[in-house]
């Protein structure tokens, strides 16, 4: 896996499955056209732009250049870098009919191809970690939450949708999602210190 160190912005849940057998990194969806209503959403995308950076990689059709340039108007300049996958014409193997321009999204893209695109987007594809890593020392990690309270337990959703309220999050986040994003928000100190541990 290349690990990157930018928030990875995509449109749908098939691209973050897709570019999560690739990458260890943070991805968030967009939701497609639901990044234009979601402030939640787009506050965190630009509080993340600050503190690691962002990667935006959409389909090549129009709706992505939308998602694109509106993600391009909303945050920073110097803050986004944009991957941009190739014209490539097909159709998804999970889909029926090809999409409405005919070109393949990210999700249907080879594995060259995206890395191709992180390259030149100025990514750097040269540092592999394993794919079952361990949270470095000082990051809040995934036992962490489970200490807290925040998984494995009956009142961890009441716990996330807490915490998530404290650090103004979109109250839509998944545990994984959240374990993601906490760590650019609170120290490891921080952290049990919120929970009074």
């Amino acid at each position: 896996m290349i690990r990157i160190k930018e928030a990875v912005i995509v449109e749908g849940r098939y691209d973050k499955i897709r570019l999560s057998s690739l990458i260890d990194a943070l991805i968030i969806t967009t939701d497609g056209f639901g990044i234009f209503r979601d402030r939640e959403k787009m506050d965190m995308l630009r509080r993340l732009a600050v503190t690691r950076g962002l990667l935006v990689i959409t389909d090549s059709d129009s709706a992505g250049f939308v998602i694109r340039n509106h993600l391009r108007s909303c945050i920073p300049d110097g803050l986004v870098k944009h991957a941009y996958i190739p014209d490539v014409f097909g159709k998804e193997k999970r889909k029926q009919s090809p999409s409405k321009e005919g070109k393949l999204g990210v999700e249907g893209m080879s594995t060259e191809a995206l890395l191709n695109a992180l390259r030149r987007a100025g990514v750097d594809c040269g540092e592999t970690v394993p794919a079952a890593r361990q949270e470095p020392a000082g990051l809040i990690s995934r036992t962490d939450f489970y200490r807290c309270g925040l998984s494995g337990g009956q009142n961890s959703a009441a716990l996330r949708s807490a915490l998530i309220a404290h650090l103004g999050l979109p109250e839509r986040m998944t545990s994984k999602a959240l374990l993601g994003v906490i760590n650019d928000y609170m120290t490891l100190e921080e952290f049990y210190e919120y929970f009074g541990k």
